[in-house]
């Protein structure tokens, strides 16, 4: 009987004492099971830029900004169809030229500038004092040839320095719109110094 009495203690000690250790277990696989449900972890960040690459996106935001805003101009005093039809491609071009800069710098991490600076703020100052036949051959010169010009060179020597695949893609793409702006303003000032030729001779009525 005594025997029977202590076969029964161990086995509710034993029953007791495996049933207090499985809690723990249970415990830690709660939050393995928890933890198998979570979330991917976020992407890391884009690559930081060198400072060649940053230089080019601004130097490019900061040439559409001022093609956009010099050609506005062009469009609101201008009466010639020739230099607006020049200016209405210069915000077409550049509006579309911008949005893909701004995209990609936003992919990038990159702040651009969002005004215009010292330099051509002076410029379209100038241009909105102007007016008539000067301001068409001041708008096609500055903004279309000199400006231009600027740029196409700003571009050709980045691309030397470049390391990020996706700006120096950018910057091939763009430069040859920036080269075909240049050619067709000096299309334009060369048609008007040959009028203007043409008609010194004449005389006065």
């Amino acid at each position: 009987m005594q025997k029977t009495q202590r076969i029964h203690t161990v086995l509710a000690a034993s029953l007791a004492a495996a049933m207090f250790g499985l809690a723990p277990a249970q415990a830690q696989t709660a939050p393995a099971a928890q933890g198998a449900a979570a979330p991917a972890t976020a992407p890391a960040p884009a690559a930081k830029l060198s400072d060649a690459d940053r230089d080019a996106l601004a130097d490019l935001a900061m040439a559409n900004m001022a093609e956009i805003a010099t050609a506005k101009i062009a469009l609101s005093k201008s009466a010639n169809p020739d230099v607006k039809g020049y200016a209405q491609r210069m915000v077409d071009d550049h509006t579309k030229a911008q949005a893909e800069v701004q995209a990609l710098a936003k992919a990038k991490g990159v702040e651009l500038p969002t005004e215009l600076n010292v330099k051509y703020k002076a410029k379209s100052a100038m241009l909105q004092a102007l007016k008539g036949e000067i301001f068409n051959r001041t708008y096609i010169k500055q903004s279309g040839r000199t400006d231009h010009l600027d740029t196409h060179s700003k571009l050709k020597d980045h691309l030397d320095d470049l390391k990020d695949p996706e700006v120096k893609a950018l910057v091939t793409k763009i430069r040859p719109i920036v080269e075909q702006h240049l050619i067709m303003a000096e299309e334009m000032i060369a048609k008007s110094g040959r009028s203007t030729m043409g008609t010194a001779g004449a005389p006065t009525k």
